[in-house]
């Protein structure tokens, strides 16, 4: 399944307000960056911990957006993902490893508290993608 993946500079809950009215959207699901389990090796600062770590908005019969503050700033050209997710870890480490070829990693493909792999590459044209194995 690909789903857009919006990328904000600590905006993502006003701006998911705003879209659920423009279409009367559903919130699916939305957690906080203080909602993550503590870990020494991704501390969350005070300020940080209402930003929005995922969003989830269903916007039409179909549709959805996710969304997600970045902890850092972003560029006009960042603030879009191609959110990929996958049923198989092979199938996840297979494409990881062909568009990080030239690209930059922005958060390696690990295991997390909330998937088995999970990890975000911009590839050499500048296409970011995020891989989930769920």
């Amino acid at each position: 399944m690909i789903k857009p993946y919006l990328m904000f500079n600590r905006e993502c809950d006003e701006a998911f307000k705003v879209y659920q009215k423009a279409f009367d959207g559903e919130m699916v699901a939305i957690q906080k960056y203080g909602d993550m389990p503590p870990s020494p090796d991704f501390p969350v600062a005070e300020d940080d911990k209402n930003l929005v770590l995922h969003a989830e908005l269903k916007i039409t019969e179909t549709g959805f957006i996710l969304g997600s503050d970045y902890r850092q700033d972003l560029q006009s050209d960042g603030k879009v993902c191609i959110s990929v997710e996958l049923n198989s870890e092979e199938s996840a480490i297979k494409a990881w490893n062909v568009l990080k070829d030239n690209g930059t990693v922005h958060m390696d493909l690990q295991p997390t508290f909330f998937a088995k792999l999970h990890g975000s590459v911009m590839d050499k044209f500048g296409v970011t993608w995020m891989f989930t194995v769920s």
